[in-house]
């Protein structure tokens, strides 16, 4: 109902930007949550998939089993989102110090962390080179689809997790070195 001149608030910007800020006073609830939930669902999901499993005439196959390992790999982006956000904001004194937190990230370490990521990139590529010889061994030929891709899907991811994880942890580890 303004007459005298146009309103100074830009609907969509300034509503943005009050959104944003929110959610970044709430990592647990932006990212963690969700990414708990997407990650319960690939995991359900990938099982499904690696079992066999039937349901009324529904199949769960390799075609499951992708899908399940993207949810899986954005799960893991969002955790990391999560727990980036946390250090990042109790460092600069946005959010309050948590125990708990304290206490993962003292459990968590570099050192334990990038060993975790080590053997997820190392099996991962371990399960493709196993899968490339059994590949060699058929003559470069054609192979089971189903079998092949419910080995190298779960391998992809857990490269894929690794490297993430080991990335992440580097990055998380910067945060923290301000603190100390």
């Amino acid at each position: 109902g303004r007459t005298l001149h146009r309103p100074h608030l830009r609907t969509f910007r300034d509503g943005w930007r009050t959104l944003r800020f929110y959610m970044l006073q709430s990592p647990r609830w932006t990212f963690l949550v969700p990414g708990a939930l997407l990650g319960a669902c690939g995991s359900m999901g990938a099982l499904l998939a690696l079992l066999n499993v039937n349901i009324a005439g529904v199949v769960f196959d390799a075609h499951t089993l992708l899908v399940s390992m993207l949810a899986l790999l954005v799960a893991a982006q969002l955790v990391s989102a999560a727990i980036l956000a946390k250090t990042f904001a109790s460092g600069e004194g946005l959010l309050p110090s948590d125990a708990r937190f304290e206490k993962l990230a003292r459990v968590f370490t570099l050192e334990r962390c990038l060993m975790a990521a080590g053997v997820l990139v190392l099996s991962g590529s371990g399960v493709v080179a196993w899968q490339a010889l059994h590949w060699a061994g058929a003559g470069f030929g054609s192979l089971d689809y189903s079998s092949t891709m419910k080995c190298l899907i779960p391998a992809f991811g857990a490269v894929a997790l690794g490297v993430q994880g080991a990335a992440s942890s580097f990055l998380l580890s910067v945060l923290r070195m301000a603190r100390r």
